[in-house]
């Protein structure tokens, strides 16, 4: 049985011995290039509809994308593509950058099928159990796209796979959830040939941003709620957040984390990443 990145994240095997097996079987990666060709049209809508403002947030001109039905045609189709790709054959980098853009290009249809809202927390889940009381925050829990025969919703792609496949706290700024308080969405395809480097921008760039880190009068500091509600993929503990916070902060941050600094809140804004009006 081929290793799948599917039944990794089930638990059914872990996630580096399968990904040695793989490798180590000689077998060609078939997919890469057809992830180029498609990813080439995911490249087309970014460059289109996002920009970054003064204040380093990247804004989705939601209003422009959705009064064009061939582009929302278009990112549908992207989606499409990827869920008739195979991950399970892909190396390691690729499979990461595939599951990162799938959940992005998710998120955005999501907000374009929804549009015009003021958060994505407006925009329910269905299909839920009536008691499931996550569906009323959130469109996460809905069933999607289908990959390799499995049903995902968006929950299903950063917990169930994401997270405890590639088990790197950086998954947290590769993924965007259409808010402002979200790492930015890459303006650019996420690129196995890249990932590396890009995975570490992303984490500096937020980690230096307000939305990532506030530093108050008293010295304590306000973090994002991502740090709280994902302690455990950042060793578990405010000292660990406090840790990551250091391998990433630029000068000026990390004078100000010197000492004990410890957290004193947490913040996050569910506004919809949209140009300001």
């Amino acid at each position: 049985m081929k290793p799948s990145y599917l039944l990794l994240a089930a638990g059914a095997l872990s996630a580096v011995a399968a990904i040695t097996v793989w490798e180590r079987a000689g077998h060609p990666v078939p997919q890469a290039r057809a992830v180029q060709q498609t990813d080439a049209v995911y490249g087309e809508l970014l460059g289109k509809y996002l920009s970054e403002g003064a204040d380093g947030v990247v804004r989705v001109d939601y209003a422009k994308w959705s009064a064009s039905k061939g582009d929302v045609d278009r990112l549908k189709g992207y989606v499409q593509g990827l869920a008739a790709l195979r991950p399970s054959q892909m190396r390691r980098e690729e499979a990461y950058a595939y599951w990162a853009n799938l959940y992005n290009a998710i998120t955005l249809e999501v907000i374009l099928d929804g549009y015009p809202v003021k958060s994505i927390k407006d925009i329910k889940s269905t299909g839920t159990g009536l008691f499931d009381v996550k569906a009323f925050f959130g469109p996460w829990r809905t069933k999607r796209v289908t990959v390799e025969g499995k049903e995902l919703s968006l929950d299903d792609i950063e917990h169930t796979i994401m997270r405890p496949t590639f088990k790197d706290p950086r998954v947290h700024y590769a993924v965007n959830c259409a808010s402002i308080g979200c790492p930015n969405l890459k303006m650019t395809p996420w690129s196995a040939e890249t990932l590396e480097a890009d995975l570490e921008a992303g984490a500096k760039a937020y980690v230096n941003h307000p939305r990532g880190v506030r530093v108050n009068a008293d010295g304590s500091l306000t973090v994002s709620s991502i740090y709280s509600w994902f302690k455990e993929d950042f060793g578990g503990n405010d000292d660990g957040v406090i840790a990551h916070l250091r391998k990433y902060a630029g000068a000026e941050l990390a004078e100000k984390l010197k000492g004990s600094p410890r957290i004193s809140g947490h913040d996050y804004d569910w506004s919809l990443n949209a140009p300001k009006s």
